[in-house]
């Protein structure tokens, strides 16, 4: 497995660390692992299914927190889509909103993180074999963002989901 690098490895390392322990050292044992995720619609599912993403944590249910990058949705039509943060109007005022950033690379290609250029404040249209760069919220209090690579795998319209591998930088 290759790792993923990002523009701001160091920080990234020390912030993970520093939210819990301001003087820690970067735990160089910490290791990135390539995962295979399914999240579901955040309309016309049941509430206790995870809706959303978050880079540092995964899945995770709306109802239960706001602590994430993008949510999975349908269309009207039946279009897939990814909602970052901002569009579902949940105010990140003084961070770095959330977003998603299309690549043309292949999945195993991606090794830096762009610094910009991320899709924040619209809806992203999605489809099988899309492979995005994710910028997460800030997630501690010294302002540090997480970075992720994603790559959809495949939809289940009857379920309502999609399924995605993704290697967050941990």
């Amino acid at each position: 497995m290759r790792p993923f690098i990002t523009l701001v490895v160091l920080a990234a390392g020390s912030a993970a660390l520093a939210c819990s322990d301001p003087n820690a050292l970067p735990n160089p044992s910490s290791k990135n692992f390539e995962d295979t995720l399914t999240i579901f619609a955040l309309h016309g599912t049941p509430i206790n299914t995870p809706s959303a993403y978050s880079v540092p944590d995964g899945p995770v249910r709306t109802d239960q927190t706001s602590g994430f990058e993008f949510v999975y949705d349908l269309g009207p039509l039946g279009a897939h889509l990814f909602l970052p943060l901002a569009v579902l109007d949940i105010n990140v005022s003084n961070q770095v909103n959330p977003g998603l950033l299309p690549s043309s690379k292949l999945f195993e290609d991606i090794g830096r993180a762009a610094s910009n250029g991320y899709i924040t404040a619209d809806t992203v249209p999605v489809d099988s074999g899309d492979v995005f760069v994710v910028r997460s919220r800030l997630v501690c209090n010294i302002g540090v963002s997480e970075y992720a690579k994603l790559q959809v795998l495949s939809f289940d319209d009857a379920q309502r989901s999609v399924t995605f591998r993704v290697l967050a930088n941990n």
